[in-house]
């Protein structure tokens, strides 16, 4: 059966960067003809209304930092957020201030970020969109990896290139990783129905290459058949994938080929961008509005009969609509990032990144 794909254009991601900041610039980038004496009106009438502040929103200070995740350290009472335009990982107090914690010239873009307190550690994915610092522009999306660091000192432990564990010369993009108990690390590959398994001393393989992990979401001009864009380990030795089309994939551990998609209640808002595990074993995902324009939705994901079956109900939405993951924080709120997802992809420069508390149910 052919799948429905949704389709987007880069030039409408640059289009809404320039409307969410007020700068009416086309996707061009040229600017706007100026108004005939017909068309002026009072400045007052015409500048944009900036979206309400929720009370606790922290405003990082990372002038062009660009994160895409971001894990809470517990311990420490930070945030770890990595750099899709340094390559490297931030640490975040949650007054804003923002400070480099690991500088690794192996990481081109840091993606995906998981703190693993047990092990002292940090997992990273590492990406390459063509626009970082350390880009092989000519040659986008042939970076794919998982990098593990001291917790304390970033120091690297090893960085595993995910590319060599497939060989097949085909675009990649880790999206996402989680840690099992056994500190046995899992990574989701966007770009093609991949699902990996790193031990502990950097060793990978392939998990499952499934068609159930096939994306279908296509962007024009950009990316075609975007997949897996967030995996976490729950209990009963599973992963949840979520899909950028807004479905859920339960995959056993222990038999990866029994995966099957978790029938839902309804579907998760698309695309899906992030998610994170509560203390009694439900889900609350977020959606980002990057493609739409129209705010990010928080959404409590409830399972049944052992994640075979899960409700799902949004709970809360975010106004900035670029928004990529999910995570804890202090005072057990649970956070939602934006990061400027936008901006990076248009080529613009941004003052920082804000996390946003949202409820979760």
């Amino acid at each position: 059966m052919t799948k429905t794909k949704l389709k987007i254009t880069i030039a409408g991601a640059a289009l809404l960067a320039a409307v969410a900041t007020g700068a009416a610039v086309a996707a061009t980038g040229s600017e706007p003809a100026p108004a005939t004496n017909a068309e002026q009106q009072p400045q007052s009438s015409q500048a944009p209304q900036p979206p309400p502040v929720v009370p606790g929103t922290i405003h990082a200070d990372g002038a062009n930092v660009f994160p895409h995740s971001l894990d809470f350290d517990a311990e420490s009472g930070t945030f770890f957020a990595g750099s899709l335009k340094h390559g490297n990982v931030f640490a975040v107090d949650k007054d804003g201030k923002v400070r480099t914690r690991i500088d690794d010239p192996a990481l081109v873009s840091a993606q995906a970020v998981r703190v693993d307190p047990e092990r002292d550690r940090v997992l990273v994915s590492n990406v390459d969109y063509g626009t970082a610092e350390r880009s092989k522009k000519d040659n986008p999306f042939h970076v794919a990896g998982v990098g593990s660091y001291d917790r304390k000192t970033g120091e690297q432990h090893w960085c595993v290139d995910l590319t060599a564990v497939v060989g097949d010369g085909k675009p990649h993009l880790i999206s996402d990783v989680t840690v099992a108990p056994d500190g046995t690390i899992y990574a989701v590959d966007e770009l093609s129905p991949t699902l990996f398994r790193i031990d502990k001393k950097g060793n990978a393989s392939i998990l499952l290459r499934s068609d159930l992990l096939q994306g279908t979401l296509d962007i024009p001009n950009f990316l075609n058949d975007v997949g897996m864009a967030a995996v976490d380990w729950v209990d009963g030795n599973q992963l949840i994938v979520a899909m950028a089309d807004g479905a859920l994939v339960r995959v056993p551990v222990d038999n990866p080929e029994a995966a099957q998609k978790v029938q839902l209640s309804a579907p998760l808002d698309s695309p899906t961008a992030g998610m994170r595990v509560l203390d009694d074993g439900s889900i609350v995902a977020v959606s980002s509005g990057l493609l739409s324009g129209k705010p990010a939705q928080s959404q409590h994901v409830i399972p049944r009969n052992g994640w075979k079956e899960a409700t799902v109900t949004v709970t809360d939405t975010v106004a900035d609509p670029v928004t990529s993951d999910v995570t804890a924080g202090p005072d057990g709120k649970t956070y939602a990032l934006s990061g400027g997802l936008a901006d990076l992809l248009a080529g613009k420069p941004n003052k920082g990144f804000t996390l946003t508390p949202v409820k979760t149910e």
